[in-house]
């Protein structure tokens, strides 16, 4: 009975040891999910003014330049070097630059203007994620 007790607790400290070790390994580089966050909350608060209706356009005009600002980082910061990942962040980065100069004053336009990039967003964490 002693015996099979001391390899459950063996096991069981050793699941615990390892658990650790892959958290600690998986978060050495933050800059990827601090990326992506950054990117959510964006467009997460573009999204609250839509559900809204109350869409500012200084608040929407700073949202989208965060947004362009930050896309320009996603190809560096993953390090990921596939020609279909870099066209996406490319593509990301022209959506968001097109979406930025038609500068939506209106719900309605900025519903138009944010689609195109809510749809490479999720084209790429689709194939990514």
């Amino acid at each position: 009975m002693r015996v099979a007790l001391m390899i459950l607790l063996g096991l069981v400290i050793g699941v615990i040891g390892t658990v650790n070790v892959m958290n600690t390994l998986s978060e050495r580089n933050p800059m990827p999910k601090a990326v992506m966050h950054t990117m959510g909350y964006h467009m997460g608060e573009l999204t609250k003014a839509l559900k809204a209706k109350q869409c500012d356009a200084a608040k929407v005009q700073h949202h989208l330049a965060r947004m362009e600002s930050t896309a320009s980082d996603i190809a560096p910061v993953f390090g990921i070097d596939e020609k279909a990942f870099t066209d996406d962040a490319s593509q990301l980065q022209t959506r968001l630059q097109q979406a930025a100069q038609a500068a939506p004053t209106t719900c309605e336009a900025l519903a138009a203007a944010i689609k195109p990039v809510g749809d490479t967003c999720k084209s790429c964490h689709q194939q990514y994620r």
